[in-house]
């Protein structure tokens, strides 16, 4: 069932407009509840029993006929006073226990208001008025002794039935924080697993944002150069049109390719990553291959020993590092020679450098500069390395990445 199906089965102070049970008695007028109202009829008639017991008790007796009614009206009244024990609890419980010292009528209605208090306020309020029912019940007995019953047992019964109300209470309060505590626990795990989820799709969009960055500029940079070679080459050979133009085409066609790849990622969340081709250490020399169709001066130093024995995430890292490199240089610093250097061994980690002198000439801007190699740093960072990039003293550029490779 939903919280709206079985609220009603709940008290007023469980529910969002529940009474705070810091002890002031405000009087906040609480609606409530079915469960409610049956509680507050089962207290009413409780204390109209015990009234009626008491007055037909005082009746046998015998008394002057005044303090006979006194009694009856006090009783009623005092009853009738319960209905507003949930707005005045701490007040209606003060009146009552002054009340019952001359109206044992009253004392019903003072036992159930005092049982309210001690559910709906603390210790530091419940405790005192108790301590006053207490006495309100012993200076009774003494006003309005009853004749049938001794004073030690009126004085045993009196403490007895004020502790075992402000007992049940305080186990009845206990039980309520409980289920609140439980509750708000409840919410705030679930507050906690909605903003998980959330984070767990962020994280997913960064990652599928870096890869499609790390995939397709590398593959539009080469066709922008391209493109633009024979934008301002309209002489050129036809043997060296034709090369661009291919050069164009394969490139297309990759990139088309490796967004199809992860479009499929997209539609089916882990379908297949094992069947796609993921690119390695043993790749770079394709990747520098491919920058020098391109045009691009590009020279590559693996100093890894066994190439095969990297671990596949750590040669994904390290290829895309360098495909970022490439891309950039060829970007920014066209016509320079570009140096790709891959050192390392197992307990030592692996060292990327990508660096390229100053480029000759006037070099276009380009528009989103920065935002690879800030892509490129979080990708080491959670590799658990570290990347550096920045500008040479001679006026050239560098990418320097470590990264952990354990025994």
């Amino acid at each position: 069932m939903s919280d709206q199906e079985y609220r009603w089965l709940l008290p007023s102070a469980l529910g969002p407009d529940g009474a705070s049970g810091d002890g002031k008695g405000n009087g906040a007028r609480v609606r409530r509840t079915p469960r409610d109202w049956i509680v507050d009829l089962a207290m009413f008639l409780l204390a109209a029993l015990m009234g009626v017991g008491v007055a037909t008790t005082s009746y046998e007796i015998g008394g002057p006929g005044a303090v006979l009614v006194f009694d009856q009206v006090t009783g009623a009244l005092a009853c009738c006073a319960l209905w507003l024990r949930r707005r005045w609890p701490t007040g209606l419980v003060v009146a009552l226990i002054v009340l019952g010292i001359v109206a044992p009528t009253a004392s019903g209605a003072m036992i159930a208001a005092l049982f309210g208090v001690t559910i709906h306020r603390p210790l530091k309020v419940a405790g005192p008025l108790a301590g006053a029912a207490i006495v309100s019940g012993l200076l009774q007995t003494w006003l309005r002794p009853d004749p049938t019953v001794s004073w030690r047992v009126s004085v045993v019964a009196t403490v007895v039935i004020v502790l075992l109300v402000v007992g049940w209470g305080m186990f009845v309060r206990s039980r309520r924080q409980l289920v609140e505590s439980l509750h708000e626990r409840a919410v705030r795990a679930e507050t906690e697993a909605v903003l998980r989820a959330e984070q767990a799709q962020r994280l997913a969009r960064e990652a599928i944002a870096r890869e499609m960055h790390d995939v397709l500029a590398h593959r539009l940079s080469l066709l922008s150069v391209h493109a633009g070679a024979l934008e301002f080459r309209p002489d050129a050979p036809p043997a060296e049109v034709a090369r661009a133009a291919g050069v164009i085409r394969d490139s297309a066609h990759e990139a088309l390719q490796d967004l199809r790849e992860i479009i499929g990622v997209l539609r089916s969340p882990g379908a297949g990553d094992e069947d796609r081709p993921q690119p390695t250490l043993d790749t770079l020399d394709a990747l520098v291959a491919e920058s020098r169709q391109a045009g691009t001066k590009a020279t590559l130093h693996n100093g890894v020993d066994d190439a095969a024995a990297v671990p596949a995430a750590l040669g994904r890292t390290v290829y895309r590092i360098a495909q970022e490199g490439l891309t950039n240089a060829r970007k920014h610093a066209p016509g320079a020679e570009v140096a790709v250097r891959v050192t390392g061994r197992a307990g030592d980690g692996l060292t990327v450098e990508i660096s390229n002198p100053a480029p000759v000439g006037p070099v276009p801007r380009v528009p989103g500069s920065g935002q690879g190699l800030i892509g490129l740093t979080e990708r080491a960072t959670l590799a658990g390395g570290r990347l550096t990039h920045g500008p040479r003293p001679d006026g050239g550029f560098a990418i320097t990445a470590w990264l952990p490779w354990g025994p």
